[in-house]
């Protein structure tokens, strides 16, 4: 992880400025429950020692910091969906067959597309992740209008496809430079698809012109940063064990730009910083203007981008992946 010189001194977690709200939805332990039976049920993670660790996770209790106003059944859809998007990145994109071969992924691509475009095949989805995905985009349906459910589907075809590029990387043993990391994230990192679903879950439809807001779309890409830079950094000791932290910004800058690990956690700290800024600039424009739907969308990216960080400071999944030593600036 470091040097023998750089980690006499120990690392040290920078605390990230974070003024929105703390909040946790007060349906969180049945519906997370509910949704761990549902992932056994989905057949998609098969090995107990897997499903052990998902479980000590408690991922339902990020999706309830995420979406702490909606009602129970509506948590319990979004854990599944936040679920299958942990499930598929461990138990597909990075498992031992697929992780370091592009062919292999490219080649279950059509049977997911086919989920997201409606489009009947010759034969029954066989892939566990296409026939609980087909299940999800199902139940998503009920609760959307044409136009919301069309966000969702983009966004998660564009998300998918990016599980190529970065099987692509460890094929041929490449760290992405910061400039294509940066614009890759937004896309690997699954946000786009959950910040499509803000709108549906809080029953407060965006329209089109309001969906396609320069203010709106400023405001969900400096949320989707955030929460990716965010993850970086608290997961770096735990994916540095894992594939060198190859898809991580702080492995990024410490390849591309020669910084210390300490150095490059603090800038990622600093561009966490400059970015919680744009947003609450970017917000006071939106107040003007935004409808009660807008502002409850602008919320829901708070709830992500706060409810994110919450969830990580307490979770033994990352904290406890770092040396013991490690100063720990913030806590929940």
């Amino acid at each position: 992880m470091a040097t023998t010189s750089e980690r006499a001194t120990p690392l040290r977690i920078p605390a990230l400025q974070c003024p929105f709200a703390s909040e946790v939805n007060p349906h969180v332990a049945e519906a997370s429950e509910e949704s761990f039976g549902w992932l056994l049920q989905s057949g998609m993670l098969n090995a107990p020692d897997m499903l052990e660790r998902y479980q000590n996770a408690k991922f339902g209790w990020l999706t309830a910091r995420a979406y702490p106003l909606v009602d129970r059944d509506m948590l319990k859809l979004l854990m599944d969906w936040c679920i299958w998007l942990f499930a598929f990145d461990d138990g597909f994109c990075e498992s031992e067959d697929h992780s370091r071969h592009t062919a292999l992924i490219a080649r279950e691509l059509p049977e997911m597309f086919r989920v997201i475009h409606d489009i009947e095949p010759d034969q029954p989805a066989t892939n566990v992740f296409a026939k609980s995905l087909q299940e999800l985009k199902a139940r998503i349906a009920v609760h959307a209008e044409r136009d919301q459910l069309d966000r969702w589907c983009t966004a998660t075809k564009e998300y998918i496809f990016a599980q190529v590029w970065e099987a692509a990387n460890r094929e041929s043993d490449v760290v992405p430079t910061p400039e294509d990391y940066v614009f890759m994230r937004r896309r690997t990192g699954a946000m786009y698809p959950v910040y499509a679903l803000i709108d549906i879950a809080n029953h407060r439809r965006l329209t089109p012109e309001e969906w396609h807001h320069p203010d709106i779309r400023a405001l969900t890409e400096h949320a989707n940063d955030l929460v990716v830079w965010d993850n970086d950094l608290f997961s770096y000791a735990k994916e540095r064990k894992h594939d060198r932290a190859r898809h991580n910004l702080v492995n990024v800058l410490v390849t591309h730009r020669g910084y210390s690990v300490q150095k490059a956690l603090d800038e990622v700290a600093m561009m966490h910083d400059r970015a919680v800024e744009a947003m609450i600039a970017r917000r006071a424009s939106v107040e003007v203007w935004g409808t009660p739907a807008v502002l409850a969308y602008v919320q829901g990216l708070e709830h992500w981008v706060r409810g994110h960080i919450d969830y990580s400071l307490g979770s033994a999944r990352y904290v406890q992946a770092w040396p013991p030593d490690t100063h720990w600036t913030q806590t929940v």
